[in-house]
């Protein structure tokens, strides 16, 4: 490719790390590609997160929340296009890409109430005259690192609490939506820059297992969120651990749901062909177990069977197309391979 998009974003758009392009996994076509950050790119980001999560910390609550709002419409103006963006490169259907987006808009208004409403208490004291205040402050800098399947939602999650909450966030996506990640960071600049606020308050550092070892390692970074599997998750438990640091730690599922006998079935047949089919399969929410009442299993199970036959499987971005492709070849060799167990 001649041109490349940058992926590190801390105030000023850079990247020196490696090259890596995103591929479109309903065809196979390369959708573009990104700079990721070097060890260096990550230093200087969180520096710059550090700095201004100092002054961040000053700007009175319900003031951030203003910022977060701004965020939330600038979004909103762009929820088809960003929908669309996570289609082609992630490979859910559209409805659930913009579906998405509407997700971080939804806690966006959740946290913008929350900017008024960041209470602490005042408790009683068994010394005469005496009161006790309790104060909440903000942790400092929050690492985010999120997982291909829910490119803009779990960012989103993240981000809008924290930044209420009056911390900087240094964003580490899914190599593999990485396009995704340097859009939902220009939308957020546009609104930090025009508000002459520091870029660094919603950093970018794309990259791949190294760079998220090292967030998962720095003692700047208060607060690490990783969404994944549950064995890197264990290993970046550990990590944050051995320093003190905090984390939130969001991993895979072995999901079942239960069906008793005196069950809705036309609501159950469509709750557990939604859970299932839903984003390919992909969530870390996905239903992987059913436990059916003896005297409704074999109903139930003809019924499903019949729901998963009008399934429409395809290109994510095409009308009455329900189940889209896995997000990689990996992953379709590890679903045959599970069949076959």
């Amino acid at each position: 490719l001649d041109s490349y998009n940058l992926g590190v974003y801390n105030g000023e758009w850079s990247g020196n790390g490696d090259v890596v392009e995103t591929v479109n996994p309903a065809t196979g076509e390369v959708l573009g590609a990104v700079q990721q950050a070097s060890a260096k790119d990550l230093e200087h980001t969180l520096q710059c997160a550090t700095k201004a999560s100092k002054m961040w910390r000053e700007v009175p609550a319900p003031k951030r929340g203003e910022i977060v709002r701004q965020m939330r419409n600038a979004l909103s103006d762009k929820i088809e296009p960003l929908g669309r963006l996570v289609s082609l490169e992630m490979g859910k259907i559209l409805p659930e890409g913009i579906g998405e987006v509407q997700e971080y808009v939804d806690i966006a208004d959740y946290a913008v109430g929350l900017s008024r409403m960041l209470n602490g208490k005042v408790i009683p004291s068994e010394r005469p005259g005496h009161m006790m205040m309790e104060m909440w402050n903000p942790l400092g800098v929050v690492g985010v690192i999120s997982a291909f399947n829910f490119p803009v939602a779990v960012y989103g999650w993240n981000s809008a609490l924290s930044l209420v909450c009056g911390n900087a966030v240094v964003w580490k996506g899914a190599p593999t939506t990485s396009l995704t990640s340097v859009a939902v960071t220009k939308i957020l600049a546009e609104v930090l820059e025009g508000n002459g606020l520091p870029g660094a308050l919603c950093s970018l550092a794309t990259g791949g297992a190294d760079i998220g070892n090292k967030i998962a390692q720095d003692k700047r970074v208060n607060l690490v969120s990783f969404t994944g599997s549950t064995n890197v998750g264990r290993k970046v438990g550990l990590t944050v651990q051995e320093r003190f640091g905090k984390s939130l730690l969001e991993l895979g599922g072995n999901n079942a749901i239960i069906v008793h006998n005196d069950a809705d079935i036309d609501l159950a047949v469509r709750s557990i062909l939604f859970a299932a089919v839903g984003t390919a399969g992909q969530r870390c929410t996905t239903t992987r177990r059913l436990f059916l009442h003896e005297d409704i299993h074999d109903t139930f199970i003809e019924r499903l069977l019949k729901a998963y036959g009008q399934i429409r499987v395809g290109n994510p971005l095409e009308p009455g197309i329900l189940c889209g492709p896995l997000h990689t070849k990996a992953a379709v060799a590890a679903f045959e391979q599970g069949i076959a167990d």
